[in-house]
């Protein structure tokens, strides 16, 4: 079945993902919103709730061909997938749940992926919602379940929970796209010690794994590896 990932598989080879100019020189963004109260979730089922709104969102009939959101999101998959996350509780979450989009919850944590477009015509209610302050400690999840896709953040990188948030969605699209993928698993987000990280390098040179380098406009230098997906 034909996905609007398909053109993100295309330009997929080996361990690199060619990343092209944006189209027509506008920057476009998918809106990532964090639900985020005052009793703020675990770290980790907010990251895990991340990845799989961003996936679901793109997999989603209305994404695909003949749907009200392909040409948006066709556009924004064909050039370089930026995400914006932000932070929204009470009336501003509620808000946000009627603009086009998609929600995730996992194990009560929750994100809600917004049909992507230009980032300088964010509707007001998505603008005015703050892109800093999604600082969480870290906690200590349990091993993944066998099965289940696994995304592991870069143990050498720092990352506020926006950027993870991020660079997570960019690895379940293109995971889902590598396999070919047409619904939306549940991801484990995760961490690893040096010795794993240069494992999970080793397999993305295999084609095992594939790896999410940031293009750096934010918080980290330009060609870090953030996360890998396997």
């Amino acid at each position: 079945m034909s996905t609007v990932l398909d053109a993100l598989a295309a330009r997929y080879s080996g361990p690199d993902v060619v990343i092209p100019p944006e189209q027509d020189g506008v920057v476009r963004a998918m809106p990532v919103i964090l639900r985020i109260e005052r009793d703020a979730p675990p770290r980790t089922p907010l990251l895990e709730a991340a990845a799989g709104a961003a996936l679901a969102l793109c997999l989603d009939p209305r994404a695909q061909e003949g749907g009200e959101w392909h040409e948006d999101v066709r556009i924004w998959v064909d050039g370089r997938i930026r995400k914006i996350a932000r932070r929204a509780r009470g009336a501003h979450w509620k808000a946000v749940q009627e603009l086009p989009g998609v929600t995730v919850e996992v194990d009560g944590a929750e994100a809600r992926a917004l049909v992507p477009g230009p980032v300088d015509a964010v509707p007001k209610v998505v603008s005015r919602l703050q892109i800093g302050g999604t600082d969480l400690p870290p906690d200590s999840p349990p091993a993944p379940p066998p099965g289940v896709p696994v995304i592991t953040l870069n143990p050498a990188v720092t990352m506020s929970v926006g950027k993870a948030a991020a660079q997570v969605g960019h690895a379940s699209m293109l995971l889902a796209a590598v396999r070919g993928w047409t619904e939306t698993p549940r991801f484990a987000v995760r961490s690893t010690d040096e010795a794993g990280w240069v494992a999970l390098c080793a397999a993305v040179q295999r084609d095992e794994a594939v790896a999410v380098r940031d293009a750096g406009f934010t918080e980290v230098e330009p060609g870090t590896i953030t996360c890998i997906a396997r």
